[in-house]
């Protein structure tokens, strides 16, 4: 299958280029806004072999549809995996069309191009598509929406545009994203244990924190299973196993920091004010993409000393 990878320079792009070399039955189109080279007519062509040298990342800007609807006819793309977003929260309350533009009217032609193509689409999604409701249990896929800010507001937007094309799609929210590469909460505490003597991180929002590279394998994982079929069209959640507060997730951090003299307290969201609310309760129940794609989904803890090597 010829797959077409937005957001390659993201967390879970990264990880997706990781993989690649392990599914050589697949030909991957790396794609970013700030990618070296041109997706052209002759790209399909030209494109190197995952086995033998590293993939390029091409240019692409996937707020113009008639971009991507070429880069799609270039590649002759069957399968989108959707990577890329605007997905700094605070910064979307005073970016509302540039998040718009990413999260909603970009999704909205991309399902455009899929189900004219009859292609695949593969679209991540977030938590934060809830957060208004006092959820305290698992947050199921039926459930609908509350999102509390603009960033979730305009993710839930492109969901509910793809469902609005009839294109062939899998839908995944996930969650609290890390990896080694990027900008993430991991590597912002590990930071600060390094450079302050104390520091203070909220216990009132809940949710787990999720590998990207668990949540890359999972997404080879669907596309391979038995081969994308239409039943398997739909919304599906996935993160980790289990839950914690963000200052459990620190606390973790730190003792794989043996040597950090910093204290992590908690305290309470308000003591952070933020433009926008963020959902206190956001634990996503998975029983619906590990029953119909046979998922085993290793515990938060597991993963992130896989990560981190500690």
């Amino acid at each position: 299958m010829n797959i077409l990878v937005t957001g390659a320079a993201g967390q879970l792009g990264h990880e997706l280029q990781v993989l690649a070399p392990h599914y050589p039955q697949h030909r991957f189109f790396f794609t970013d806004v700030q990618g070296a080279a041109e997706i052209t007519s002759t790209t399909l062509d030209t494109h190197p072999e995952v086995s033998t040298e590293a993939l390029p990342i091409y240019r692409l800007d996937i707020t113009d549809a008639e971009a991507f609807a070429q880069a799609m006819e270039a590649v002759q793309g069957e399968i989108i995996i959707n990577c890329a977003a605007f997905t700094n929260v605070d910064a979307a309350e005073t970016n509302e069309a540039l998040a718009d533009a990413l999260n909603h009217q970009a999704v909205a032609h991309m399902a455009q191009t899929a189900a004219k193509r009859n292609a695949w689409l593969v679209h991540i999604s977030t938590d934060y598509v809830f957060g208004a409701e006092p959820y305290n249990t698992p947050c199921s896929e039926s459930q609908k929406g509350t999102p509390t800010g603009i960033y979730g507001r305009t993710k839930l937007l492109g969901e509910d545009s793809i469902i609005a094309s009839g294109c062939q799609h899998i839908i995944v929210r996930t969650a609290w994203l890390y990896s080694t590469p990027g900008k993430n909460f991991p590597k912002t505490i590990f930071s600060l244990l390094d450079s302050r003597p104390e520091i203070k991180v909220v216990f009132d929002q809940v949710g787990t924190p999720t590998s990207a590279r668990d949540l890359a394998a999972a997404l080879m994982h669907i596309i391979d299973h038995e081969g994308l079929k239409s039943e398997h069209k739909g919304v599906y959640h996935y993160s980790n196993e289990g839950a914690c507060s963000w200052y459990d997730f620190a606390m973790a951090l730190l003792r794989m920091c043996p040597e950090s003299t910093c204290k992590v307290l908690p305290c309470h969201s308000d003591e952070f004010p933020s433009p926008v609310k963020r959902p206190a309760y956001s634990v996503l129940d998975k029983s619906k993409i590990k029953a119909t794609f046979g998922l085993e989904i290793p515990h938060w803890l597991d993963s992130l000393h896989e990560v981190f090597g500690a």
